[in-house]
């Protein structure tokens, strides 16, 4: 029963939270979010969490019921969390074979390897989806911007901003080609010890911009992005096995570049509406670009320095807020994909080989929805349907949990479909302003809080609304006879 109702281990059936953090934590905020968007999600999320799931978990796939349900950790075979450091030469930071052969193949929960499958086919999904219903136009955007003799049709808001001079195409020249250099002397440099060469900075730059276009379109009529984490870590542990810092090196130039890159055109957007010269929009992300890292590595320095046993949840109170979900699936993920590398993991060295074929399944779902919304053109509500929403609809489980799905669902539809449909005015006037009023609301708070009590050692009030446990211990523990692990009953 636990199981079935814990909001963050489990199916979180009747759960649900009542701050914002947990509404927009890990999705976004679901006021920016269309409906469809949202509706699409949520079913992709209910086929994964309530059916897959289940399925998978009750019937023993890989050993599900040795494992917790959802969680990030990774396993031995004897259902221990994983000793990383027995199968890691500490000296060159790479894997020792022998002793991972002696040792144990890497397991992990059945949410997790779901996860990682589910992510293998939005991402085949979403390059066809945007080939079959954005190809044509691409094609011939792309043919008339090479085509100066043609005269381009401008809507208003691009004739006023012709009034403002355009970024001189040298600026980004000039700032990739040295970004690129300095990227390469960091990973060659310092005696190589970010394990990566020179050419893997190229291939990085190569995949981010190869998938910006596809990722950017989908972005751009959902809110949502597919990650391209996946395959950046996949590739590179191909190339590069038992490298653990080449791989998340690697994955910060393929995939982060491109995340960026689709923030920046988001940025460029909201100044093309808000008619903000293009060259001062330019250099204002130039300089928050700077500011933002330089403030994000030293809060990450005081952090690590101030907040003792950060990140590690056995030594934690119970009630702390430094547990750092999503960089322990990064840390995860570094073991899966770098260290021990995709070939002894979904590889024939490994136990998940069969979730390769989610990535042929993602590449041939888009087509036959295709065809049928050609066939049927009269059918609106066939057009809404967004193969790569649908497929990585619960592709944020975990770090995410099921309470912030169900949460940022609930309130994502009784705002853009509800609310827009009854009270459009209304939703045309506040929705994005109140958006974002939350959005900032809790990051000013986040900081108070934690200068004004948490520094201090000062907790916050008890009550039941704002306790960390869902109150399902049990919701975390193996199910499969004899296995022992930490706080659960030996089931006989």
């Amino acid at each position: 029963m636990q199981q079935i109702g814990s909001g963050m281990k489990g199916l979180g059936i009747g759960s649900f939270g009542l701050d914002w953090s947990t509404v927009a934590g890990f999705l976004g905020s679901p006021l920016g979010t269309p409906a469809s968007a949202i509706f699409n999600i949520m079913v992709g999320y209910f086929i994964a969490i309530y059916i897959m799931l289940p399925f998978a978990y009750w019937t023993n796939i890989y050993r599900a019921k040795n494992f917790p349900m959802i969680s990030s950790h990774v396993f031995d075979s004897s259902a221990q969390p994983y000793n990383t450091t027995r199968i890691i030469n500490s000296k060159t930071f790479t894997l020792n074979v022998e002793e991972q052969e002696s040792y144990s193949k890497i397991n992990m929960s059945i949410m997790f390897a779901l996860t990682y499958g589910l992510g293998f086919a939005t991402l085949t999904s979403s390059v066809m989806h945007v080939a079959l219903h954005n190809g044509k136009d691409i094609w011939q955007s792309w043919r008339q911007a090479r085509d100066s003799s043609k005269e381009k049709k401008l809507d208003v808001h691009a004739r006023l901003m012709k009034n403002y001079d355009a970024i001189p195409q040298w600026w980004f020249h000039v700032l990739l080609i040295l970004m690129i250099l300095l990227s390469i002397f960091t990973c060659v440099g310092f005696g190589g010890a970010l394990q990566l060469p020179w050419w893997g900075i190229l291939l990085g730059c190569a995949m981010a911009f190869f998938f910006t276009l596809p990722i950017g379109v989908i972005t751009a009529t959902t809110n949502q992005s597919p990650g391209l984490n996946i395959i950046t870590e996949y590739i590179i542990g191909l190339i590069l096995p038992g490298k653990p810092l080449a791989n998340v090196t690697f994955k910060t130039y393929g995939y982060i570049s491109m995340t960026q890159a689709l923030t920046f055109l988001s940025d460029f957007n909201l100044g093309h509406y808000m008619k903000i010269p293009p060259r001062s929009m330019f250099i204002s992300q130039l300089t928050g670009t700077v500011i933002a890292a330089t403030v994000n590595f030293g809060t990450a320095w005081f952090l690590l320095d101030s907040v003792e046993n950060i990140c590690d949840t056995d030594k934690l109170p119970a009630d702390s807020p430094w547990t750092c979900p999503g960089d322990d699936v990064f840390y995860n993920a570094s073991i899966i994909w770098g260290l021990v590398g995709p070939m002894r993991m979904f590889g024939k060295l490994g136990l998940y080989s069969a979730l390769n074929y989610f990535f042929l399944a993602g590449f041939l779902l888009p087509i036959p929805f295709w065809w049928i919304s050609k066939v049927f053109p009269n059918c609106k509500w066939l057009k809404y349907i967004h193969l790569p929403l649908i497929i990585g609809g619960a592709g944020g489980i975990p770090p995410a949990h099921t309470v912030n799905y169900i949460t940022w669902g609930a309130v994502g539809i009784f705002f853009n479909y509800y609310i827009y449909n009854k009270y459009k005015e209304w939703w045309a006037r506040h929705t994005y302003v109140m958006s974002a009023a939350l959005d900032a609301g809790v990051a000013f708070m986040g900081v108070l809080i934690f200068f004004a009590l948490q520094y201090n050692d000062i907790g916050g009030i008890s009550w039941v609304g704002g306790d960390a446990s869902d109150f399902c211990p049990l919701a975390n523990c193996p199910t499969a006879p004899g296995v022992v692990a930490k706080g659960c009953p030996v089931i006989a």
